[in-house]
Parts: C-alpha cells; structure tokens; sequence
C-alpha cells in the first residue's frame, strides 16, 4: 500500500520498514553515485534524492553521507566545487558534488554487483529476484 506525503510529494510505502544506516553498509557509495548521476547537487540535496527515491523509507544521516563524500571525492569518484554565492539564500557556501567518469564507471560496476548480490541471495532465502 502506498501513501502520499503531501507537505514533500514523497510516496511511502506502508508495511515496508525504513532502512537505516547499518543496512546500507557496503552499498552506500554505490547510492550517492546513483544519487548524483541525475546531476551536481549539494550533501542536502543528495538526502532528498535518496530520501525520494526510496520512497520515505531510506533513512540516511548527514554523519553517514558526508564521510563517505569524502571518501568518494579521495577516490576520484566525484569532484566538489564551493558554490561561487548563496543564491538568494542566507548562510555559508556549500560544496557541490558532481559524478566524475570514474564515477560513472564505479556505478556501473556497483549496480552489476547489486544486480548478482540480489540474484544469489534471493536463491539462496528462496525468493529469486
């Protein structure tokens, strides 16, 4: 059963339980990269990407995303810039992420290692994918 969130347009699922940080581990890299693949955003906008496409349900904390920016960005996965101003807004810069053809690479790669994680553990629980 699904259920829309009229304040942010987010469609949760309901009967799903919410994934939390410890079950993304080993994926989360993978999901900032998908993240970004739509295009450059800031660490809060990579949150309501993540937070939309799991619909409500992937529950991600800002001290599990920016680590692993960092790790991503060491990597050469992605590149930050700080934005030039605010942009109308009050407050500091922020940095801008952007998905470099490493990146691009890497997410490929991961989606394909999802793809054979999902098929053998499926068999193995007994429900294929």
């Amino acid at each position: 059963m699904r259920s829309l969130d009229t304040n942010s347009k987010t469609v949760y699922n309901l009967g799903m339980r919410p994934i939390h940080g410890d079950k993304l581990r080993g994926h989360l890299e993978t999901i900032i990269l998908s993240a970004l693949e739509r295009g450059e955003a800031h660490g809060l906008e990579i949150l309501r990407r993540l937070d939309a496409a799991g619909c409500g349900l992937l529950h991600l904390k800002e001290g599990s995303l920016y680590p692993a920016l960092y790790r991503l960005e060491e990597a050469g996965r992605i590149e930050a810039t700080w934005e030039e101003e605010p942009h109308g807004r009050r407050g500091a810069r922020r940095r801008i992420y952007r998905l470099t053809t490493k990146g691009k690479r890497e997410l490929a790669k991961g989606r394909e290692e999802w793809s054979n994680f999902v098929q053998i553990i499926g068999g193995v629980l007994g429900a294929p994918a």
